[in-house]
């Protein structure tokens, strides 16, 4: 029974016990357990902080990314649409080159084939009249085969001549 309703003494002794147990524990023991659970917090507290700084920090450069994305999307879509126009450009001046030395081939080609034309003519005309020559020197040799017939000839020529 004597657990149950405790005697003065042992209260008295106990309340002691405690009170130099509570006194020495607040006086060494309290004061750096204090002192850690509010570095710790302060701590944590600092952590929390950096955390929503580098969380604010984090949303300004995903912010900063996409801006600096769609800058880069319109100058790639701005060099697209330039280099679209230096090649249609580039097109267009082959394709006038191109057509310009066509025609000049092609006037060159008719001019070769004019002047080749006229020089077959001219071979031809040539040809025509050395026949021509041959054909009539043949005949007048065969008509001016007697010395009468060639004198007769001579005096007509002559006379043909005179009257002109």
């Amino acid at each position: 029974m004597e657990l149950i309703n405790p005697g003065i003494g042992l209260i008295f002794w106990m309340s002691l016990a405690f009170g130099i147990v509570f006194f020495i524990l607040k006086k060494f023991v309290w004061p750096p357990i204090i002192q850690a659970l509010n570095e710790r917090e302060a701590h944590i507290e600092d952590a929390l902080r950096a955390a929503d700084i580098a969380h604010e920090e984090m949303k300004k450069l995903k912010l900063d990314n996409e801006q600096l994305l769609k800058e880069a999307k319109e100058e790639r879509d701005a060099i697209m649409a330039e280099a679209r126009k230096i090649r249609e450009k580039m097109l267009d001046e082959a394709r006038a080159k191109a057509t310009i030395e066509a025609d000049r081939i092609v006037e060159n080609a008719k001019e070769r084939i004019q002047n080749e034309r006229l020089a077959a003519m001219t071979e031809i005309k040539n040809q025509i009249a050395e026949i021509s020559i041959e054909v009539a020197e043949k005949i007048l040799r065969e008509k001016l085969s007697a010395p009468k017939a060639q004198t007769e000839y001579i005096e007509r020529l002559l006379n043909d001549k005179q009257l002109n």
